[in-house]
């Protein structure tokens, strides 16, 4: 559901909403981290066009060092408007003074999948034993440095009672998306948020880890602090949280916190 009629379904929200826009359309500058830019991406046409404002995306990592990453980009000042991202890195943000208080508008959450190369055998990890073997008898396992591969390395291998058997066949990926490494044969197993699978090509998602050791990422939304276009900014917001919205999000693998109509 994710062709023309959902971005005419989107429209009709905004003008439902009735979101006040300024005189003049305004440039928003968004940064989004990858577990939302999808959703961000199907719904930012729709947005544009019923608005009038131009939103100028640009993406990084909720966490971590490298320099595209959030909390990078705000330090060094760069000129942003809104920042989508997890949720517990936001509050971070917030609690610092970079985001503008009460502005914090909670979009979806992540659940963690895994995946293989496009044609390789799907190991089953509908159980935890499954993903434990899944996980052993890889040659090489990807996960990213934003929250769930932190998730993947600081507890879930701890949990499967495998961390030491990993040791050089397991790494923390920084910045590229876990599935284009999968894809590009560096490795033949990895995890990630189902949101940041989805869009790769060459890649089979084998499914989600079980339950009993699922993580589910929050990605909210807020306002920069100093922002030029605050009111544009918060409209944008009020619009991807839209309920009539969530057929959007759900379909990029995500699971929408607002209910749909």
């Amino acid at each position: 559901m994710r062709p023309h009629h959902l971005k005419t379904k989107a429209l009709s929200v905004f003008a439902a909403l009735a979101l006040a826009t300024t005189a003049h359309a305004a440039d928003v500058r968004v940064v989004s981290s990858g577990g939302f830019a999808q959703a961000y991406k199907d719904l930012s046409g729709p947005y544009e066009h019923a608005s009038g404002d131009r939103l100028l995306s640009a993406w990084g990592p909720s966490m971590g060092t490298t320099k595209n990453a959030i909390p990078a980009r705000l330090a060094r000042g760069e000129a942003i408007d809104v920042v989508i991202m997890v949720g517990d890195a936001l509050d971070k943000l917030m609690a610092e003074g970079k985001l503008e208080p009460g502005s914090k508008v909670v979009l979806a959450n992540s659940p963690i999948a895994c995946a293989v190369r496009h044609g390789a055998p799907k190991p089953d990890i509908s159980t935890i034993d499954g993903l434990r073997q899944a996980f052993l008898h890889a040659s090489h396992v990807a996960y990213s440095d934003s929250a769930s591969g932190e998730y993947i390395k600081r507890q879930l291998l701890d949990k499967l009672g495998i961390k030491p058997a990993m040791e050089g066949k397991a790494a923390q990926i920084p910045a590229t998306p876990v599935g284009e490494i999968i894809a590009q044969g560096e490795a033949d197993f990895g995890c990630q948020q189902r949101s940041e699978l989805k869009p790769v090509h060459g890649i089979d998602i084998v499914g989600l880890i079980p339950e009993e050791v699922q993580l589910r990422t929050e990605f909210s939304g807020a306002v920069v602090r100093g922002s030029s276009h605050p009111e544009a900014a918060r409209a944008l917001l009020r619009f991807l949280a839209s309920p009539a919205n969530a057929a959007a999000i759900e379909a990029t693998g995500l699971e929408p916190v607002a209910t749909r109509h």
